[in-house]
């Protein structure tokens, strides 16, 4: 199992597989053919039918057109690649004014697979090396239970200690997120005209009293981020761009209502990298690939395994809290509206904040016993994700966006 590194990835939205993921393939595929006269950028499947919307194209775009050549952009939304849904094939071509009978120069096929990551056919898979010699939660949970150890501990064993660096830029960029969301009025961009939600969520919490306020606040630090994403802000994946919002606004929260030292905040960060790494490594955390079970579901995992053990949690708890934040998302649908990641991405953000706290408690008055592990678990829903027809797989086409044109 490779890095939590990859789970938690800083960068600008609105989705880590659609934007992130090719702006990366991009760069790459430049470096590979920096000389060529003019380009063309081939989307397939899910990343064509809903690339629009994700600012597919305008990240390519912004990465391509710096060189000054020439490029064409083909989109083939019912065409989809064998190894996975986002696939992408750059072409570089020799001469200006290229036809379609022209043979490329240099040609280059990316599949986006979720969380900012890419893999490019031909190549060895070796984003990062592996560097977590357990890979199933019921075994690092018995570890830590054999050890005495937390599973920030088991993290920072394999991490080494520069992960407390990374994570504390991680959690910079987070708190960063919240408070200019929380703060920013007026639409988001896009055709369906939305306004911004956070600022009148926070307001309004504020005059609550303590349960009310607590939800009302947890509601619009989420809101706050997945705005942030939406509108193409600055935001840290977790486990992906679409479920930015459930991490940070759990978080967020605690930290400023229970005025905890930024330390024990990282230490939660590096559990629930731990849960989103486990899913990412057995199972999937791309929206094309599973659902949104594989992108919210994780996310409200990962943010419930961090609260438990804000909360005291031993590893038994705070596993059971991880089960249940997913379990109550399975077969969840990727459904957004005009391919854009606002509706029901952002307001999906603030319920699965809410349920990671109530998954909290619900585990922390048990001892951690449950019939159904975390890891069974994954296995479900990589099997749900995988039996969902595609239309409800970030295509745009099913579910709530099926009566919406693609922009």
């Amino acid at each position: 199992m490779k890095s939590i590194k990859e789970i938690y990835r800083i960068g600008t939205g609105p989705s880590s597989s659609h934007t992130m993921g090719p702006r990366k393939a991009a760069e790459e595929f430049l470096r590979r053919a920096p000389e060529a006269a003019g380009y063309e950028v081939v989307l397939y499947g899910s990343l064509a039918a809903t690339g629009k919307g994700h600012l597919t194209d305008e990240a390519i775009l912004d990465v391509i057109n710096k060189t000054g050549k020439s490029v064409k952009i083909t989109w083939l939304p019912d065409t989809f690649l064998p190894r996975h849904p986002n696939a992408v094939t750059f072409r570089a071509f020799g001469k200006e004014g290229f036809s379609d009978a022209d043979d490329p120069v240099f040609e280059m096929t990316v599949y986006s697979v979720g969380g900012g990551a890419i893999e490019i056919e031909g190549d060895p898979k070796e984003e990062g090396k592996e560097i977590y010699p357990l890979d199933k939660l019921t075994d690092i949970m018995h570890y830590c239970e054999r050890t005495g150890r937390c599973y920030w501990e088991y993290v920072e064993a394999c991490e080494g200690s520069g992960i407390w660096d990374y994570l504390r830029d991680v959690w910079k960029a987070m708190k960063e997120a919240v408070e200019r969301g929380i703060n920013r009025e007026g639409r988001l961009p896009g055709p369906l005209n939305l306004r911004r939600k956070a600022p009148q969520y926070y307001v309004k919490a504020t005059g609550y009293r303590d349960n009310l306020k607590s939800r009302g606040l947890t509601f619009a630090y989420a809101l706050a981020v997945s705005e942030e994403n939406a509108s193409g802000g600055v935001i840290c994946t977790a486990p992906t761009c679409g479920s930015c919002g459930v991490l940070p606004g759990v978080l967020y929260h605690l930290w400023k209502s229970r005025d905890l030292p930024e330390e024990r905040i990282l230490r939660a960060l590096a559990t629930a990298g731990l849960i989103g790494n486990v899913v990412k490594q057995n199972a999937s955390i791309s929206g094309a690939e599973v659902g949104c079970q594989g992108e919210v579901g994780v996310a409200c995992a990962m943010a419930a395994a961090a609260a438990n053990q804000l909360f005291g949690g031993s590893p038994a708890q705070i596993e059971y809290a991880a089960e249940m934040g997913l379990e109550h998302h399975l077969g969840m649908t990727c459904d957004p509206v005009c391919g854009l990641v606002q509706i029901p991405c952002i307001e999906r953000n603030a319920y699965a904040a809410a349920r990671a706290l109530d998954a909290n408690i619900y585990s922390s008055f048990s001892d951690g016993t449950h019939r159904v592990s975390f890891d069974k678990l994954v296995n479900v829903m990589k099997e749900t994700g995988h039996d969902l027809p595609s239309l409800y797989k970030e295509t745009g086409a099913g579910g709530l966006a099926k009566d919406y044109s693609q922009m």
